[in-house]
């Protein structure tokens, strides 16, 4: 298949094969330890999305099937965030903060007829802002456990002082909430001057029409932006109250 949009076929192959090796190598010569992980990575994004290819077109016929899928992805999102974080079963409450995260933004771009009531339509926007609240949860909520960790002396301290221990948290992890959304506001400043995000790239090969590319990626951005933010902040909050942490308590 050929014309503007990408070409199927064997050269499609030798392009994967030859990323994936340069990125090996790459990790290999710089001692980074990467090799094995980005072959198996690239592996499992080729399969995944293969799956994904031959059941989305049945998936997005049906409403109960387009939830389901939703639900689907809602869940890995969940349980990759969580991993991220803590071993401990108190990160799978990583759901709560990317569930904070998606559902406003969803309920607005749907609600707002914004992004037609179709599983075609649905299916990957949903996806794309629960990939984004996932990713900032899972970075919020390490940094925001490894800086309570490195920083405890001065946690102990905030208590001392008459704080009670959420606010003595967030004195502590507070930075990490701007951290996390740095990527997101830096993709959002300069989209189309250093940056053309898949969402216009997609569309624009799909339609040809530049305009509507434009406010589909604008949309996407903005939304990932408001999903990101509440992601963050939900998943901050929920390590200085002691909802996520890395120690269990013990079991009496």
């Amino acid at each position: 298949m050929g014309g503007s949009t990408i070409v199927v076929g064997w050269q499609l192959g030798v392009a994967l094969a030859a990323l994936v090796l340069l990125a090996v190598v790459v990790g290999v010569l710089g001692k980074l330890g990467t090799g094995r992980a980005a072959v198996l990575a690239a592996v499992r994004a080729v399969v995944q999305l293969g799956l994904v290819a031959t059941v989305i077109l049945a998936v997005v016929r049906s409403w109960w099937a387009t939830v389901a899928f939703v639900l689907v992805m809602f869940g890995v999102a969940s349980w990759t965030s969580a991993r991220r974080m803590t071993p401990g079963r108190s990160g799978l409450l990583a759901g709560v903060a990317i569930a904070a995260g998606t559902v406003p933004v969803l309920a607005i771009v749907l609600g707002s007829g914004a992004v037609p009531l179709t599983g075609i339509a649905v299916v990957p926007i949903a996806g794309i802002v629960i990939g984004g609240a996932m990713t900032a949860t899972s970075v919020a909520g390490r940094r925001a456990l490894d800086q309570l960790a490195a920083r405890r002396g001065e946690y102990e301290a905030a208590l001392s002082l008459g704080f009670l221990p959420r606010d003595a948290a967030l004195l502590v992890v507070r930075e990490s909430a701007t951290d996390a959304l740095v990527p997101a506001l830096d993709q959002t400043r300069t989209v189309g001057l250093v940056t053309l995000p898949g969402a216009f790239v997609g569309v624009l090969l799909g339609s040809g029409d530049p305009v509507r590319a434009g406010a589909a990626q604008v949309l996407v951005l903005i939304g990932l932006l408001a999903a990101e933010t509440i992601a963050v902040l939900a998943a901050v909050e929920l390590v200085a109250r002691s909802r996520i942490r890395r120690t269990e308590p013990a079991k009496g």
